[in-house]
C-alpha cells in the first residue's frame, strides 16, 4: 500500500496540468473573443437607423437633421429614418435620445435648452445632459436677428436701443419659449444697455412672428431662417446679428458689437447626440460619419441656403462649447429668475 506521502507529488502534478490546460484554453479563446468584438463593431451598422428630432416637423432642428442624415446614412451605408418627438421645451426628444438602446442604432439632435439651459430652468430633468448624453458633432449656427415690423419706422439697431432706454418697459418682444435663446439673448442686450422690456413666450417662431406683425409685441431676436423671408418681401426690417462677427450669410446685416454693444453671443445651435453608453468605437463611427456629411459641399450648400452655418466639429470641441454656453447664460438664468414651461 502506498504512503499518502508517495500519491501526494502526483496530485499536485495533476493539479499543475489541469491548470496549465485552463490557461491554454483562456489563451486561445481570449483572442477568438476579441476578434469576434472586432467583428461586431467592424460589422456596425448591420441595420437601419433612427435619428430623433425633439421638436416638430419643419423645424430647424428638424431640417437639419434630414439635411445632414441623408448624406451620413449614405457614408454609412444605411438608411437614417428621422423620428419627431416634440414636446416640454425639447426635454421628450432629448430624453428619448439619452434613454434610448445604447447600440447607436437611435441618436439625434438637440438644441441650447435641452442640452445645456434647461437644467437651470428647470427644477428636474429625467435625464442629465452632461453624463447621460455624449457629444457627436456641433451641427451648425444661426446668428439670431433682431428685427422690427418695417412699419415701425425704426431705420438701425442704434434708434431701436435709444427708444428701450427711453421708453422702460413701453417694448414686448416675443421668442418661442422662456429660456430660449431668442429670449435670453434679448435679455443680455437689455442688462447691458440699461433698458426693460417685457418677454413674451409663444409656443414657435411662427406664433412669435405673428405677434410682431399683428402689433402685440414691438421687436425680436429670431432665427433667420423664420425672419428673412418677411425682411425680403418688406414686412421686417433687419437691424442686427446677434453674433461677435458678421454672417457670411447675412454680410449687409451688422453686428450689436459694432454699435458698441459688447458680449452678446445668442448662436440658435443645433448639434447631434447619442446615449453616453454607446461604445467608444461606435461614437466615433457615428460622429465620423455625421462630420464627414455636414463638410461635404452639397450638404454644406444646402444648409447655407437655411441661412445656417455649418460647423462639424469634433466631440470634445462640441462639449467644449455647450461648458461655455452654461457659463453664459447661468449668471442670467439666475438673476432674472426665469423658469422653463
Amino acid at each position: 500500500m502506498l504512503e499518502a506521502s508517495t500519491l501526494l507529488p502526483g496530485r499536485a502534478m495533476a493539479r499543475r496540468l489541469v491548470a496549465r490546460a485552463g490557461a491554454l484554453s483562456l489563451a486561445v479563446l481570449t483572442p477568438l473573443a476579441a476578434t469576434a468584438t472586432a467583428s461586431a463593431a467592424d460589422a456596425w451598422p448591420a441595420q437601419p437607423l433612427k435619428a430623433v428630432v425633439p421638436f416638430g416637423p419643419g423645424s430647424s432642428p428638424d431640417q437639419v437633421a434630414r439635411i445632414v442624415t441623408e448624406k451620413a446614412g449614405a457614408i454609412l451605408g444605411q438608411t437614417i429614418v428621422v423620428e419627431n418627438k416634440p414636446g416640454a421645451s425639447g426635454n421628450i426628444g432629448t430624453f428619448a435620445i439619452a434613454n434610448a438602446k445604447p447600440d447607436g442604432y437611435t441618436f439625434g439632435v438637440s438644441i441650447t435648452g435641452p442640452l445645456v439651459n434647461n437644467t437651470l430652468l428647470f427644477d428636474k430633468l429625467p435625464y442629465a445632459p452632461a453624463t447621460d448624453l455624449a457629444p457627436l458633432t456641433l451641427a451648425v449656427h444661426q446668428p439670431n436677428v433682431l428685427v422690427v415690423p418695417a412699419s415701425a419706422g425704426i431705420g438701425n439697431i442704434g434708434q431701436l436701443l435709444d427708444a428701450l432706454k427711453k421708453n422702460p418697459d413701453k417694448y414686448n418682444f416675443p421668442s418661442p419659449g422662456a429660456g430660449t435663446v431668442s429670449h435670453l439673448a434679448v435679455e443680455l442686450l437689455l442688462q447691458q444697455i440699461g433698458a426693460r422690456a417685457t418677454h413674451v413666450p409663444y409656443p414657435s417662431s411662427p406664433a412669435a412672428l405673428t405677434s410682431l406683425l399683428s402689433g402685440d409685441t414691438q421687436f425680436a431676436a429670431l432665427p433667420p431662417i423664420a425672419v428673412m423671408p418677411m425682411v425680403k418681401d418688406g414686412r421686417l426690417k433687419a437691424l442686427a446679428v446677434t453674433s461677435s462677427k458678421r454672417s457670411a450669410l447675412l454680410p449687409d446685416i451688422p453686428t450689436l458689437a459694432e454699435v458698441g454693444v459688447h458680449g452678446i453671443e445668442g448662436s440658435a445651435w443645433i448639434g447631434f447626440v447619442v446615449s453616453s453608453k454607446t461604445p467608444a468605437d461606435v461614437q466615433k463611427k457615428l460622429s465620423d460619419a455625421l462630420i464627414q456629411a455636414i463638410h461635404d459641399p452639397e450638404v454644406a450648400k444646402r444648409l447655407q441656403a437655411q441661412f445656417m452655418d455649418p460647423v462639424g466639429d469634433t466631440p470634445a470641441q462640441f462639449r467644449g462649447y455647450m461648458d461655455d454656453e452654461l457659463k453664459r447664460w447661468e449668471p442670467l438664468i439666475k438673476k432674472l429668475g426665469i423658469k422653463g414651461q
